[in-house]
């Protein structure tokens, strides 16, 4: 492919008209193609555009409920935006199963997040120590302006600290900051009060007397908030007599909490089944942070970190059978928020808001974990029951049957035929050439 100059500039349909002679033997079928997700209404699609850069269409994600999850006694009907099968079916199963068992609770248990600016400095840290509470005060003086409204609305900075990381590099340090954000998922707030105290750090250690020398210049590296939000922190649970689970497939209620509970365990000590189990949380996290308008890059490398934080990576949930009693909660980092950004701007997300009747950024925080605790466990249930596949592939017929461009007389028989076998893409392959081949001897 040959270098371009100026495509940024471009307008869309220019851009779109490049790529297609670049790359396609049919370029009209190609633009076609982009096109036809093109939004119709002309400002939803501005509106789009100026969401990224360099847009030449829209990308598509099934967007689908999970309805009667009760979550603190309260019934929500979720909003999940994904495309992989089954999954929102998993969550719907679990919001099932446990209606009747006091449904899901969650809490809040912290929600601080952290900034920091890293600096060089070779100066004498005791010195700086010993008058870190002036220059702190300096700091909050400086971001007075910036803070105004979040310190109004209950939120704000809650701490500075002077870090000494000298063991790492030489005359390496941070300033950690600590804040509330509010319903604010709050980077462009954190960055800005990062960014200050940079500048004020700079001017307050050239206006100190008792700094001389080297000592008066501090050299930023960067200003950055954290993703990592350990102290931002949700759990969600479900708890019940053992005996209420009653028969869950084929298995007594006793034999599927043992079984349950074991599945768990491995999950916390093999990285291999951590990878997947924790991916299957995601499953159901994500969803619900795509449908809200939410980074759910974010929210999901801080999950990684946190499985990580004893040193190895580990399930995020947990299951305990004590006191002849089945309890299994997960406790996750969730950084989101519910004013601002795409929150306020996405019109799905906007309705998705909406339908879980506007939370606040902690209740939103209580949804989306219970949504990945409801998803893990539907898929752990189906593990230690029936196995992973009798659902999921039947889920994944219908996908199956467009790969093999089935028609829907086709896809009508094979949904009947598959109630009662397995589904693979050898099976239906074999059962869509019976189909057709039947057809081909009706015919004659």
């Amino acid at each position: 492919m040959q270098s371009i100059s100026g495509f940024s500039k471009m307008p869309k349909a220019k851009k779109l008209e490049w790529i297609a002679q670049a790359v396609s033997e049919t370029p009209e079928n190609f633009i076609a193609d982009f096109k036809k997700f093109w939004h119709q209404d002309e400002s939803t699609q501005k509106l789009f555009d100026e969401f990224s850069e360099n847009t030449i269409s829209n990308y598509y994600m099934p967007y689908g409920l999970a309805p009667n999850v009760m979550i603190n006694d309260k019934r929500y009907a979720v909003p999940m935006v994904i495309e992989e099968s089954s999954v929102v079916a998993a969550a719907s199963k679990a919001a099932k199963f446990w209606q009747d068992k006091g449904g899901f609770k969650a809490k809040i248990i912290a929600t601080k997040k952290i900034g920091q600016v890293h600096f060089l400095w070779k100066g004498d840290f005791n010195k700086l120590y010993c008058v870190f509470d002036e220059l702190k005060e300096r700091m909050l003086d400086d971001t007075a302006s910036i803070t105004k409204n979040m310190r109004e609305r209950g939120g704000g900075i809650l701490d500075i600290e002077l870090v000494d990381k000298r063991d790492l590099e030489p005359d390496y340090y941070q300033l950690k900051a600590t804040f509330d954000t509010c319903d604010s998922m709050g980077a462009n707030f954190i960055n800005s009060c990062l960014e200050t105290f940079a500048k004020s750090l700079q001017n307050w250690l050239m206006e100190k007397d008792m700094f001389v020398g080297e000592e008066k210049d501090a050299t930023i590296i960067m200003c950055i908030l954290s993703n990592y939000t350990p102290e931002c922190l949700v759990r969600a649970w479900v708890e019940c007599p053992i005996e209420d689970l009653g028969m869950v497939e084929d298995l007594d209620a006793p034999t599927f909490a043992f079984k349950f509970s074991r599945a768990i365990e491995i999950a916390k000590n093999d990285v291999y089944r951590a990878t997947t189990h924790n991916k299957g949380i995601f499953n159901g996290i994500d969803a619900v942070v795509l449908a809200t308008g939410n980074d759910f890059r974010a929210v999901e490398a801080c999950g990684h970190t946190y499985a990580s934080r004893s040193g190895q990576y580990r399930s995020l949930s947990d299951c305990s059978l004590e006191g002849g009693k089945f309890k299994f909660w997960l406790d996750i980092p969730i950084a989101v928020g519910t004013v601002g950004g795409l929150t306020a701007l996405h019109p799905l997300a906007k309705r998705s808001l909406e339908i879980l009747g506007n939370p606040n950024a902690e209740e939103l925080m209580q949804i989306i974990a219970v949504t990945g605790l409801a998803q893990n466990f539907g898929a752990v249930k189906s593990l230690v029951t029936t196995g992973i596949q009798k659902g999921h592939m039947k889920m994944h017929l219908l996908n199956i049957l467009r790969n093999f461009e089935a028609t829907e007389k086709e896809v009508a028989q094979a949904v009947e035929h598959f109630k009662t076998e397995v589904v693979s893409f050898t099976a239906v392959r074999e059962l869509l050439e019976k189909l057709r081949a039947d057809q081909i001897q009706y015919k004659k």
